[in-house]
């Protein structure tokens, strides 16, 4: 249940990053560094907000699997880009532009703490992650930086590894039993920790 409606999300943003896809490649002005700058800044921000949100409920399995996840996405999209040649939209002719488009690194590093968040702590969590991962999805096309296929693939990425490495988190219980024994008594502990 929790997987079909996180790849409905990315689906949706799929379709919408395509409609803005052909808007920016009809027109032919350089890519906007606003728009990339705020992108990038929110993509870094996701993985410290999701770390946050971990630490704050004391989940240091999760942290682990956050970090193992977005380091597991953001490296094979680093691999990938620089096997895969496919040069930027707002290179096509020019001279001195780099040739590693596919996979977008700034999307996977936003999208795989989206699905984490989505994965290991429900849809309340995920659906504003997503929402900030699609933000960050539609500023790389926009500014021309990256494809559609560019962005998508760093979410089915982050899907495939978040879904191999992160399990859903169970809060304890906070209540702490114990029997103790001395040589001239014995007690019996109920503790509830708030």
């Amino acid at each position: 249940m929790q997987a079909t409606g996180a790849l409905r999300i990315a689906c949706g943003l799929c379709i919408a990053l395509t409609s803005t896809d052909r808007l920016s490649a009809a027109t032919s002005t350089p890519p906007d560094q606003g728009l990339q700058n705020v992108g990038e800044g929110v993509a870094i921000a996701l993985p410290l907000v999701a770390g946050g949100i971990s630490v704050y409920k004391h989940d240091w399995n999760g942290v682990g699997q956050l970090v193992l996840a977005t380091g597991a996405t953001v490296g094979t999209s680093l691999l990938l880009s620089h096997f895969v040649k496919e040069e930027r939209p707002y290179c096509k002719g020019l001279p001195d532009c780099d040739d590693h488009a596919f996979p977008s690194d700034t999307s996977a590093l936003a999208f795989a703490p989206a699905q984490y968040l989505w994965n290991r702590y429900g849809w309340e969590y995920g659906v504003p992650a997503y929402a900030a991962a699609g933000f960050v999805g539609a500023s790389r096309v926009i500014s021309k930086e990256h494809s559609v296929l560019d962005v998508a693939t760093s979410g089915v990425l982050s899907w495939a590894y978040n879904w191999a490495i992160t399990s859903r988190y169970h809060a304890p219980d906070n209540v702490y039993s114990g029997i103790y024994a001395t040589p001239h008594s014995a007690m019996v502990a109920l503790n509830y920790r708030w």
